[in-house]
C-alpha cells in the first residue's frame, strides 16, 4: 500500500497518454512529473533514500502501459520481478519539488531486461538507478526473451548493455533460489 494510490494514478494517466499520443516504441524515454509529499521525505526534511525506488516503480508502470507491454503481460500471465538494482544520489529532493522520473530500457541478456530511472529536475538529473529484472509466468518459470519477442516483436535499436552494468549484476548476485544460501557473516 506504500505507493499504490500513485501506482493506479500513473496507469491511468498513462492509458490515456497511450491512447492520446500513440504507444510509445520499446526504446523511447517515459517521463512522470511527480512531487515530493510529505509521506516522501524523512527526518532529514529530504527524500527518503528508499523512496526513490518506490517512485521509480512507478516509471516502469508507465513504461509497461505506454509500451503496450502490460497488456501482453496479462492476456499472457506474465510478470517482471526485480532481480536487482543499484541507485546513486547526486543532488536531494526536498518538501513539495517537483521532478520527472525518466524511464528507459537500456538493454537485455540472456536472463533479465535492465532499466534506467532517473530524478530529473529541471533537465538535471539528482538520482539514478538501474533496474535488473526477470520476466517469469504465473504458471512457474522464467519466460525466455524469445517468448517474449515472439509476442511483443523484437525491439530494434536497443543499446548493448554497458560492460560495468554487467560487472555490477554478476557481483551483486545471489545464489539461485534452489541453492544454499546460508546467512554467513566474514
Amino acid at each position: 500500500m506504500n505507493v499504490i494510490w500513485r501506482t493506479l494514478l500513473v496507469m491511468i494517466t498513462a492509458r490515456r497518454r497511450a491512447k492520446r499520443q500513440g504507444r510509445l516504441g520499446p526504446t523511447e524515454i517515459g517521463r512522470v512529473r511527480l512531487t515530493t509529499l510529505p509521506t516522501d521525505i524523512d527526518v532529514l526534511q529530504h527524500m527518503n533514500n528508499g523512496r526513490y525506488l518506490s517512485l521509480f516503480d512507478l516509471g516502469r508502470w508507465d513504461l509497461l502501459v505506454r509500451t503496450g507491454l502490460w497488456d501482453v503481460m496479462k492476456r499472457h500471465g506474465w510478470y517482471a520481478v526485480v532481480s536487482s538494482e543499484t541507485v546513486t544520489f547526486r543532488k536531494s529532493l526536498n518538501l513539495w519539488q517537483r521532478f520527472d522520473v525518466e524511464s528507459r530500457l537500456i538493454g537485455h541478456d540472456d536472463k533479465a531486461i535492465y532499466l534506467e530511472h532517473r530524478a530529473v529536475v529541471e533537465g538535471e538529473v539528482y538520482a539514478r538507478a538501474i533496474i535488473r529484472a526477470r520476466m517469469l509466468k504465473r504458471s512457474g518459470g522464467t519466460l525466455s526473451h524469445e517468448e517474449l519477442f515472439a509476442a511483443v516483436g523484437r525491439p530494434e535499436g536497443i543499446p548493448e548493455v554497458d560492460d560495468w552494468v554487467h560487472e555490477w549484476a554478476a557481483a551483486s548476485a545471489l545464489p539461485p533460489t534452489r541453492a544454499d544460501a546460508p546467512s554467513v557473516w566474514n
